[in-house]
């Protein structure tokens, strides 16, 4: 197949899109809105022959301070067939486009599975005194091809973040958490779970815990448990407007793009989270919590209603997201993985985010920045 890049217009793109069965959030037309200190561009790959359009991609570009060269970065993205025999004609194109508009490196993230390892097979390994890491577990699932692609970037002169093993150097997680959907049933999902997030379940349901969807007018209720939550797990929190900002800019797009949940007891918001939905994916994206009122257990009757709402929407995946590859009990992030294990999920890895250096001084002088920061 003979391939031709160009720019193409937001309603395209959301159009070509919404005929896929799913695709990230982060490539969505409307998300260049909600990251309004870039500037955007939209990619469609077409078929000389049919003229038809067969990829998109959201390109963002951040200008470097003081000189017109920018990093272009297409996060979880571009939406193109990866398992191509001809990745380099998808590719080059790309980047030859991306010089022309004065970028000087490029980031991107492929959406490509390598290997996913059943709740089971964590669970065993966080047992066992000698994994330290996911990587050490032999996994259930391998993508053959996805390694092909790797070989193929790499010929080509990508390089892959460093990520020191957590997952977390990228820019986007590399390891995530997710309960398949598709061909089981409800039953089967929450018999999936462990006992310990079943009782709470429960114990939930017995207390009374009762979820509610939220709206924009909720979202100053939402920032009060996300700075909670931040002081607690000292991170830094994003302001209100960037969630006020995403809220209208994916719901203009999509009325059902993003939800709001919150888990309330005897009438007070106890914990609060965000939803995504982009075709059959959704993901749980954001979560905040009280430091009062966890006796009750909101965050699992939270989690067990979004799910079933994903499942009602007819998902085939519900993503919870980020977590580290780390099974040791003792590292700071084993409770991200230790909380979603308890889903009966999957833990699967990505191929993580690859740069390419158009101008190898800029790009280097980028990355002393970066480490420095």
């Amino acid at each position: 197949m003979s391939l031709t890049l160009r720019t193409i217009s937001r309603e395209q793109h959301l159009a070509y899109i919404q005929n896929l069965p799913a695709a990230s959030h982060m490539q969505v037309p409307a998300w260049a809105d909600v990251k309004a200190e870039w500037r955007s561009e939209n990619l469609g790959w077409f078929d000389d022959r049919s003229g038809e359009m067969v990829g998109a991609g959201l390109v963002l570009y951040r200008q470097l301070p003081k000189i017109k060269r920018y990093l272009a970065y297409l996060p979880e993205g571009p939406v193109i067939n990866w398992f191509a025999p001809n990745l380099d004609d998808w590719i080059q194109p790309m980047l030859a486009h991306l010089k022309q508009q004065g970028a000087f490196s490029v980031k991107m993230g492929p959406p490509v599975v390598i290997r996913r390892w059943d709740s089971d097979t964590i669970k065993k390994g966080i047992q066992d005194p000698d994994v330290k890491r996911l990587r050490d577990l032999e996994a259930d699932f391998i993508e053959p091809r996805a390694f092909e692609v790797a070989d193929k970037l790499r010929r080509m002169g990508w390089q892959q973040g460093e990520d020191g093993g957590a997952g977390f150097g990228d820019v986007q997680p590399r390891y995530v958490f997710q309960v398949p959907l598709a061909g089981r049933s409800l039953e089967e999902v929450h018999k999936n779970f462990n006992q310990l997030w079943r009782r709470n379940i429960k114990k939930a349901e017995k207390a009374g815990v009762e979820v509610v969807q939220g709206g924009y007018q909720d979202l100053e209720e939402w920032q009060r448990l996300y700075e909670i939550t931040a002081v607690r797990d000292h991170f830094r929190p994003r302001p209100l407007s960037y969630f006020q900002r995403m809220w209208t800019a994916l719901n203009t797009e999509d009325p059902n793009r993003m939800r709001l949940y919150f888990a309330r007891h005897n009438g007070v918001n106890l914990a609060a989270a965000t939803m995504l939905i982009v075709g059959g994916h959704v993901w749980y994206s954001y979560g905040a919590s009280d430091n009062i009122g966890r006796e009750v257990r909101p965050s699992n009757a939270m989690q067990w209603r979004m799910l079933r709402d994903a499942y009602a929407l007819g998902a085939t995946v519900y993503d919870l997201r980020g977590i580290s590859d780390s099974l040791d009990e003792t590292d700071h992030l084993f409770g991200l993985i230790q909380f979603k294990v308890g889903t009966g999920g999957q833990a699967a890895e990505y191929l993580g985010e690859w740069d390419f250096p158009l101008n190898k001084l800029l790009h280097k002088a980028l990355d002393i920045y970066m480490s420095r920061r």
